[in-house]
Order: structure tokens, then sequence, then C-alpha cells
């Protein structure tokens, strides 16, 4: 109840930005590969991807909000011994405040155009053979806005994350747990590609050690980078930024902080190409 009530809140406070914004971008998309990768299972699970995305900026900063849903094959099962594969909801949401907006001043140097602080938060629901994670992640932190093309934001974030697991096939439920606070460097991009209809954008995360898991078992520092090449398919046909293909690409070791080398195994270290379709509107 408590992750449904976050997801409405999520939802209501990305609307309710847009309609004060200064500017707006709302996409859906679809993306599909097939070396995607789970701790203590496969890394060349098949995964149907659909999602939402908004981004907009209004009179003291910005807003990000992205919910995906990803739908499994039967190496990543919904059950045991099922045929049908699992399915999980994750989403994202980013509040930016531009301190040079509120002051009225511009703050930047050398290349750095302007300092904010960012807070938001991550929760997922998945439902699968085992883990059937049910992650919320508070972060904040200080944001540095690059001065390049387009757009590159750096920011150190404090993360408090718990999760609170229950097994419906053996019966396991696992009180909602506590980790460490860690820390996360990341950076957010898209850049165009000097004259061409073409971007580079995405994302990479640096994620400390969480500490001890919910079992007692030691977490490790996570790398996750996700970057696609876009091309601007309306910009050919006098409608530009409605319609855009690409190529993708995820690189992401011991993922949630389980180390591939230890008991989770290769599942926790995907490389996974992707391609990729987005509709805005």
């Amino acid at each position: 109840m408590k992750t449904r009530l976050i997801c409405a809140a999520l939802i209501a406070t990305a609307a309710n930005a847009s309609v004060a914004a200064d500017w707006a971008d709302t996409s859906i998309g679809y993306r599909y590969g097939t070396k995607f990768g789970e701790p203590f299972g496969s890394n060349d699970i098949h995964k149907h991807i659909l999602d939402l995305n908004h981004a907009s900026g209004y009179a003291y900063g910005s807003n990000f909000f992205n919910a995906d849903v990803l739908l499994s094959d039967k190496k990543d099962p919904s059950s045991p011994n099922s045929g049908s594969g699992a399915t999980e909801v994750y989403i994202v949401y980013r509040h930016t405040l531009d301190f040079g907006k509120i002051s009225g001043s511009k703050i930047g140097f050398g290349p750095v155009r302007g300092v904010g602080l960012t807070a938001g938060f991550d929760a997922n629901v998945k439902v699968d053979a085992g883990y059937n994670s049910r992650k919320q992640m508070l972060v904040a932190g200080p944001t540095l806005m690059m001065d390049v093309p387009g757009f590159l934001n750096v920011s150190l974030l404090a993360l408090k994350e718990s999760n609170a697991p229950y097994n419906k096939f053996t019966g396991t439920a696992t009180p909602r747990y506590d980790y460490k606070t860690h820390l996360m460097l990341t950076a957010a991009w898209g850049i165009p590609l000097g004259k061409l209809p073409l971007a580079f954008e995405g994302f990479v995360n640096y994620i400390a050690s969480k500490g001890r898991d919910e079992f007692g078992a030691a977490t490790a520092p996570e790398f996750n980078f996700d970057g696609q090449v876009m091309y601007d398919v309306g910009a050919a046909s006098g409608a530009p930024g409605k319609f855009k293909v690409g190529l993708e690409y995820q690189y992401w070791r011991n993922k949630f902080g389980n180390a591939y080398k230890g008991a989770s195994g290769s599942g926790a270290f995907a490389k996974t190409p992707m391609i990729r379709a987005e509709y805005h509107f």
C-alpha cells in the first residue's frame, strides 16, 4: 500500500509540475534486448520494456519522472517452474532546485553553468519466482549543471534505501529492512551530435556499498552505465522531436549491490545492447 501511495504521489507531482512549466517533454517508449541479467539468475534474459517519461522546467528548477514496465521471458520466471516471465514496475522521480533561478543571479564557474539541489525517490515492485522486490529509496544532494550543448547534470546524492521482499510461493516474508545510508555519484545527459538529427543521451551511476543486506551478506559497489544514440525521424518530415529511434547499451556491474563474483553469480553483471523507439507529445 505504501508503495502505491508513493507511485501515485510521484505521478501527481509530475503532472502538476507540467501545468506551470516553462517547457515540458513527455514521451512513451519501447526498448528490447536479449542480454539482461538478474542476480542469482541468468544474464541472457530477453526483456520488453515500456516506459513513460516526463521532463519539465519551471521558474525555480526542473522535474524528471520515469516509469518502466519490464517484461521478462521465462529465463526470469514469474513463479517456480513457470513458462511465463517476471513483471516489474520501476519508478524514478527527481526534482532539482536551481539556485541561480531562485536568487535571480547566475551561479556558475568554469565549465559549470549552474548549481542546484536534487531530491526525489525510486520505488519498484517485481513479481518473480524468488526475491519479489519492494524497493523504496529516498535521494538528496547537490547538482552541478555543466555548460554543454543540450544538458549534462552531475550529482552527488545520499541514498536511503529499504526493501521488504516477500516470496508468496514459499511464504517467506522479510520485514522492511533499511540499508546503510550510502552515496551515489551520478550524471545524466542529452547532447546533440553536430548538425545531424542525432543525440547522445543517457545516465551513469556509481553507487557505494550499502552495508549488509537483509540476509546478512555484504553488498558491493555498483556501476551502471546506460547510453543511447537516438535519431530524430520526425526532423526529416517537418515534425522534429516527435518520433525517435536508436540503439542503446547498458553495462551494469554488481546489480543492486549484488557482487557478481559472489553467490549472486554472472546474472549480477549484464552487458545489454537494445533497440529503442520513443514517441514524444
